[in-house]
C-alpha cells in the first residue's frame, strides 16, 4: 500500500511518520500494492486529529479520529479502519451467499454485526431554487442544519453545502 502522509499546523517529525507508517503496515495485507492510503495530521487547539483515506478500487474507506495524543489518534484511526473492513467483508459475504457464489476471505476478518434495518424517521420534501454556495451557506446556518441542499446558479447542477467538524465548509457537486 502506498501510504501519503502530510501535516497540518504540525511539524511531521519521523517518529510520528514511522508511527503512522507502521500503523497502516497492519492493513497491507487486506489490500493489493497499488492501493493509496492519505493520512492527514493535524493539531488544532488540543485536538490531535489524523484523517486517513484508503482508496481501492471500487472500495473507499475514510476515517478521523482526535485524541489530546497524536500517538492514541493514530492508533484509534487505524482500529477504525480495520472495523470498516470487517464490516464490509460482512456485507460482501451476505450478498454473495444470496448469488450463491463462494466467498473466501482471510480469517483475520472477525464477524461483525450488520444493520439489518433502516428506520427513516422523517421525510421531507421542499423546492430548491438556483443560489451560490455563499447563499446556500447563509440558509443552512438559518435553519440550523449541519447540510443543505441547492441548486448552483453558474452551472445549474444539484449541490450539497455542509458544515465541517474543524468549522469551515464543505461543497459537493453532483453530476455526471
Amino acid at each position: 500500500m502506498k501510504v501519503t502522509i502530510t501535516g497540518r499546523h504540525i511539524e511531521l517529525t519521523e517518529p510520528l511518520k514511522q508511527r503512522v507508517e507502521k500503523a497502516m503496515d497492519k492493513l497491507d495485507r487486506y489490500f493489493t500494492k497499488d492501493t493509496e492510503a492519505y493520512v492527514t495530521l493535524s493539531v488544532l487547539r488540543e485536538n490531535q486529529t489524523v484523517e486517513a483515506t484508503i482508496q481501492s478500487g471500487n472500495l473507499m474507506l475514510r476515517v478521523e479520529e482526535s485524541s489530546p495524543d497524536m500517538y492514541v489518534s493514530i492508533d484509534n484511526t487505524v482500529d477504525v479502519l480495520e472495523r470498516q473492513l470487517r464490516k464490509h467483508k460482512t456485507r460482501l459475504e451476505k450478498k454473495l451467499k444470496r448469488e450463491f457464489i463462494p466467498a473466501e476471505f482471510p480469517p483475520e476478518f472477525g464477524d461483525v454485526e450488520e444493520e439489518t434495518e433502516f428506520k427513516i424517521v422523517r421525510t421531507k420534501r421542499f423546492a430548491y431554487k438556483p443560489m451560490s454556495p455563499e447563499e446556500a451557506i447563509l440558509q443552512m446556518n438559518l435553519v440550523g442544519h449541519q447540510f443543505f441542499v441547492f441548486n448552483n446558479a453558474e452551472t445549474n447542477e444539484p449541490n450539497v453545502v455542509y458544515k465541517r467538524k474543524d468549522g469551515n465548509y464543505g461543497l459537493i457537486e453532483l453530476g455526471d
